[in-house]
């Protein structure tokens, strides 16, 4: 089925004789690669920490991460020659199953996820012989670029445990970097993950704030102060026993809003903000919605309170499809594209088929509606108008 909103078109016809009868690497002992172990070398900015933080500590931006991998995931992909649809290509079923391992919407929704957290994903091709046989994801804090005398990346050297393993950066069979656009980096995509990083921190902060609060509740941030009549300070016995008091009678979430009594000449005297004055509330939703915005995400998807952007939900949903799921799911196509091509030394243009996405449904039928109402066209133009050839 072809694209009603996106024809791609067929790439330019590249000069591949230099290419033919070039064998591919043919990568031995590939388990090993991906043996459970620690980074080395030169990891990519940033990427555990942002994971941790992140997509495995924040609700927000683990849902967020979620929402857009899984959406791009989820398109069907389609493979063209010549501008012609070919539903039989060993690349579409390259890209149905990846690996033994994983399934294509399991292994892109990784691939999108690694995109998001770091900027960068690394792809492998594992073959026999001059055959594809399969796709691997190198985890991206353990690829080092290795750069040539020219300053262009040469090769990838990826650490697992005690183990590097070097592939080459150009021609038939090498790895493939998908990368974010960064300003400051000629090698390295920026993670739009990083752009949140200080909504991150608060977002954090809050929910510890907050888990301190419980487990203090009946113990508010101030100062029991001594005011003895005749002046003087409690004795160390008197220090600690009130400690402990303190500790053990008033702090955890089974004691809270019990009342603190005070002997003789102790007085309470509150002390920092309350979570009113603070504007708590607002300020974490601030940053809630801060994350949203740098993953591309509506805050209306994530039912987040403050957000009237959009009229309803429908229109956001349309929104993140449009502004962030079709151009991503649209470059790793082109990327995809040039990549098979000179692996399959054929021109393979590579796209999504968007009739099946529920998201874009109204627009669709609205495409429809407006060519089937073109009473000067006729049915051959309105099949092509609409992407069927």
């Amino acid at each position: 089925m072809k694209l009603p909103f996106i024809r791609p078109r067929a790439r330019g016809a590249a000069d591949r004789k230099a290419l033919s009868g070039t064998k591919l690497p043919e990568f031995k002992a590939l388990s090993q690669i991906f043996a459970g172990a620690e980074p080395g070398g030169e990891p990519v900015r940033a990427y555990a920490g942002l994971a941790r933080e992140g997509y495995m500590k924040n609700p927000v931006a683990h849902r967020a991460v979620r929402l857009v991998s899984e959406a791009a995931a989820s398109v069907p992909w389609l493979a063209y020659r010549d501008n012609a649809e070919d539903e039989d290509h060993p690349a579409l079923r390259l890209l149905a199953q990846p690996n033994g391992r994983h399934a294509g919407g399991e292994f892109f929704e990784a691939l999108y996820g690694q995109l998001l957290i770091s900027g960068n994903a690394f792809l492998l091709p594992a073959v026999a012989g001059t055959r594809l046989m399969e796709l691997h994801m190198l985890r991206p804090d353990r690829v080092r670029i290795v750069e040539g005398a020219d300053g262009w990346p040469e090769a990838f050297e990826y650490r697992a445990g005690s183990r590097v393993r070097r592939y080459p950066a150009a021609g038939p069979g090498a790895v493939l970097q998908l990368k974010l656009f960064h300003p400051l980096d000629d090698h390295l995509g920026f993670a739009p993950l990083a752009a949140a990083g200080a909504a991150l921190e608060l977002s954090n902060s809050a929910s510890r704030w907050n888990r301190a609060l419980i487990d203090n509740s009946a113990r508010p941030s101030g100062a029991l102060v001594y005011q003895p009549k005749e002046g003087g300070n409690l004795s160390p016995d008197q220090y600690e026993r009130l400690k402990a008091e303190l500790a053990d009678g008033y702090s955890g979430p089974a004691r809270a809003g019990r009342p603190m009594l005070l002997e003789g000449g102790l007085d309470w005297k509150a002390m920092g903000l309350s979570p009113k004055d603070m504007d708590f509330m607002e300020a974490r939703n601030g940053a809630a919605r801060d994350i949203a915005l740098a993953l591309g995400v509506p805050p209306m998807l994530l039912g987040l309170p403050g957000d009237n952007t959009y009229a309803n939900y429908a229109e956001a949903n349309r929104a993140f499809w449009r502004l962030t799921v079709l151009p991503l799911i649209g470059r790793t196509a082109a990327a995809l594209s040039g990549w098979l091509s000179a692996i399959y030394d054929e021109t393979i243009t590579l796209g999504h088929d968007l009739d099946q996405v529920p998201g874009l449904a109204l627009e669709r039928d609205a495409l429809w509606a407006r060519v089937g109402g073109a009473g000067f066209l006729t049915d051959a133009e309105k099949r092509e108008a609409v992407g069927y050839g």
